[in-house]
């Protein structure tokens, strides 16, 4: 996950739908199957319906190759719908061994996601002197969807993930599921026969589902019983909220917004905009053992209409910092398995680079990132202007503080994942 990011006056969290390891909700399945069959065609189905079918789908192993795995097998809902582990990456695939190249996210607090855009910066040197010329929004770490209904058939399709073959393969598992009747009855008895059709309307109905289900978005940790004076924060919590909003300091705040949005409502603790922190190199990830692979974020392997431009190379999205307390997997590449290392990370990663580097001070200092991009990494924005052997700007009590005001963006439902799982 990318963690934390700064910027500033930068002003615009979660890849979607990635599946993995067994299904640690199939305890719902009985439940949510049991729903009662539709009997009328709906010539435009109801968000209603939609939602009921997203639901259904979402908890479907079946929809997967190797019928082990469904969406909820990594965005558990009993992990604030994220991963369930501590794993970098997770496990899919038609035999569940293939590993994939990215974190997984948490998808509550979707609804709020903007749709892709920026205003394009023509060289390195004019987005140098517009801090506010920067990408933003989309869903996955590389914003390439606009929708979650358009980014379902990533997973869907992907061989490290779900892994079906195409189309009409998710097309002939979903004419089989419990819930198939239901399926057709919703989107048109012969669904079923066009499957590109099918295969939209599937992305449709879980968009839908985690949109319109309150679960994915409570909204009730104790910080939103602060902001609504139903709270306080403890002493240690309010210096550390005090340590995430110094922009001398941590600058938290600059990327991760803790103002109230449109008619007042609560933040979601990020402004949806890209950045290049530099994270280093994980060895967990199996692509990685190739020296000449890089995931480079906004500018590919994943995401292929942005190869163009060079000051792209190495942005990944800001997501939300709700329920990040609970995790054990941080930034997009999963580098981290601590809260505590992710933030000594972010104020020590120019002061002590040779913790985190092992080339610290030479030419490719970001070892996950090509030479020729290096110059694209943020130094611009406090505590990313420190310097090797500066003082850096958080001691280990001001990180126990923030640690303490992260964990009050914790959702009441959230628990903590399992431990740390390493391939």
């Amino acid at each position: 996950m990318l963690f934390l990011c700064t910027k500033g006056t930068v002003r615009g969290a979660a890849l979607f739908l990635i599946s993995s390891l067994f299904l640690t909700a199939c305890g719902r399945q009985e439940e949510a199957f049991g729903a009662p069959a539709v009997t009328t065609v709906s010539a435009a189905p109801s968000n209603k319906d939609m939602a009921e079918i997203g639901k259904l789908a979402f908890f479907d192993p079946s929809l997967s190759a190797s019928g082990k795995q469904s969406c909820a097998s990594c965005h558990s809902p009993s992990n604030a719908y994220g991963p369930p582990n501590g794993l970098a990456v997770q496990l899919g695939g038609i035999d569940m061994t293939h590993a994939g190249t990215r974190a997984t996210p948490s998808l509550r607090y979707l609804r709020r996601v903007p749709i892709w855009t920026h205003t394009y910066a023509s060289s390195f040197k004019e987005r140098l002197e517009d801090g506010d010329n920067m990408p933003s929004g989309g869903y996955t770490w590389d914003g390439r969807f606009d929708s979650p209904a358009a980014q379902a058939a990533f997973p869907l399709l992907n061989p490290n993930e779900m892994a079906n073959t195409d189309a009409a393969d998710v097309t002939a598992k979903l004419s089989r599921s419990a819930y198939a009747a239901r399926f057709s009855a919703v989107f048109g008895r012969d669904i079923f026969s066009r499957p590109a059709d099918a295969l939209a309307a599937l992305g449709k109905a879980l968009e839908r589902f985690q949109f319109d289900d309150p679960s994915f978005q409570p909204f009730d940790s104790k910080f939103d019983k602060v902001l609504d004076g139903k709270a306080q924060f403890s002493t240690q919590e309010a210096r550390g909220f005090a340590l995430f909003n110094d922009p001398d300091r941590g600058n938290c705040a600059s990327c991760h917004l803790v103002e109230k949005g449109a008619a007042g409502a609560h933040p979601t603790f990020t402004d949806y905009n890209f950045q290049t922190l530099g994270v280093p190199r994980n060895p967990e990830i199996p692509a990685n053992s190739d020296p000449k692979y890089y995931d480079m974020g906004l500018c590919g392997p994943i995401r292929t209409d942005k190869t163009d431009t060079d000051w792209y190379c190495g942005m990944f999205r800001t997501p939300t910092l709700r329920n990040v307390a609970t995790r054990r997997a941080f930034f997009h590449n999963g580098r981290f398995h601590t809260l505590e290392d992710s933030l000594r990370f972010y104020v020590q990663r120019d002061t002590n680079p040779q913790k985190w580097y092992p080339h610290a001070g030479g030419k490719q200092q970001f070892d996950d990132l090509p030479v020729k991009y290096q110059r694209n990494v943020d130094h611009l924005n406090a505590p990313m202007t420190n310097h090797k052997g500066g003082k850096p700007v958080w001691s280990e009590g001001d990180i126990r503080d923030v640690i303490a005001f992260l964990k009050t963006l914790n959702d009441s439902d959230a628990q903590m994942v399992r431990s740390t799982a390493t391939h």
